[in-house]
């Protein structure tokens, strides 16, 4: 067996398990963004600066595992399949722009000003929301290509 042929195996068990980890912080990150929407009417309170932190800390190591895991793997030229890099370039600008929304609603939330919560946590949640499963959508296409 050539070095090559060694290697594919592993770089796919690789991909597997950066894939594997993303799903379950996908999955814990929409847990926590549910907890989060479940305590409206928001208020200035402890209980809810609190769920928000911790959602936000989660989101933030979300988005780095997609951005500088799966994307890397990519950028850096680890892929080299047609279909994978072509789904990647089209949804790159897309995707780039969710982890942009995602750190602009932490750094809003991340110090939080009173009557903050009040006035905008609702709208941004629900706008995050929106922007977080279309970002699904396009890491599930780009994932059930890897996984190939």
């Amino acid at each position: 067996m050539t070095t090559a042929t060694e290697t594919r195996p592993e770089r796919r068990q690789q991909a597997s398990a950066l894939i594997d980890e993303l799903v379950n912080e996908r999955r814990q990150v929409w847990v926590l963004y549910f907890r989060v929407a479940e305590l409206k009417p928001f208020s200035d309170t402890e209980q809810v600066e609190e769920a928000v932190k911790e959602f936000s800390q989660l989101l933030i190591d979300y988005l780095s595992l997609g951005h500088f895991g799966i994307y890397r793997r990519i950028l850096e030229g680890r892929e080299r399949r047609r279909a994978i890099l072509e789904v990647a370039e089209k949804i790159y600008p897309e995707f780039s722009g969710t982890t942009q929304d995602a750190m602009t609603f932490n750094d809003k939330y991340e110090h939080p000003d009173s009557g903050l919560y009040a006035q905008d946590l609702e709208k941004d949640l629900s706008l995050l929301g929106e922007r977080l499963a279309r970002r699904f959508e396009m890491e599930d296409q780009l994932c059930s290509l890897i996984l190939r």
